[in-house]
């Protein structure tokens, strides 16, 4: 006489869940080729901002004399990264962007946006670190970036340090990291190439 297995509750349970996830990641997939290529670290990731903002024209002080405008890249990708001296991890990011800014790629930008009070901090920090290919520019008084945005119309939100937002080729805030990332590697560059073929 041969026995029948009837499927215990846990077994049953375990199969719908099993079932319910085949069918939920094909839809998770297509959500995901849909935006960016994933980047970030290990506590943050890159988040595209819904409702991009184009940067408004303003003249940013810069170390090397004269002025920097955002909106002036208007057509490549710019990468805009906002440090501060005190700030542990810009020391670890700058050098990084820096080579990025060095790397030869033709359709991006590369700046790096001071919030630090004291500008004669600044220089010496820059020297120190030897950055010799980064755009550096001056906003200790939040012409173009706030702690309190939503007071304030601004573009660039800080909503931690170090902080770098993305601007595509429409010269709109496509999306931000805080903290420091690895601008040098491969999921980096593939979030340059979305954004430079003016995907959204």
């Amino acid at each position: 006489m041969t026995s029948v297995r009837v499927p215990t509750r846990r077994a049953v349970v375990a199969g719908m869940i099993g079932a319910g996830a085949s069918f939920a990641m094909p839809a998770a997939r297509l959500h995901a080729a849909s935006g960016p290529p994933q980047f970030g670290t290990i506590r943050h990731q890159f988040t595209q901002i819904e409702g991009a903002r184009p940067v408004p024209p303003v003249a940013i002080p810069a170390l090397a004399g004269g002025v920097l405008d955002l909106a002036a890249f208007r057509g490549r990708l710019v990468l805009v990264n906002f440090w501060a001296t005190w700030c542990a991890a810009c020391r670890t990011e700058l050098p990084m962007l820096d080579r990025l800014a060095a790397s030869g790629r033709s359709d991006l930008t590369v700046v790096a946006i001071s919030t630090d009070r004291n500008r004669a901090a600044v220089a010496p920090y820059v020297r120190q670190l030897k950055l010799r290919k980064l755009a550096i520019g001056f906003d200790p008084g939040g012409l173009v970036s706030r702690v309190d945005a939503a007071e304030v119309d601004t573009p660039f939100a800080l909503y931690g340090m170090p902080i770098s937002f993305l601007i595509g080729i429409t010269g709109q805030v496509e999306g931000y990291i805080t903290g420091e990332a690895d601008w040098l590697s491969t999921e980096a560059g593939a979030v340059f190439d979305y954004y430079a073929a003016g995907g959204r």
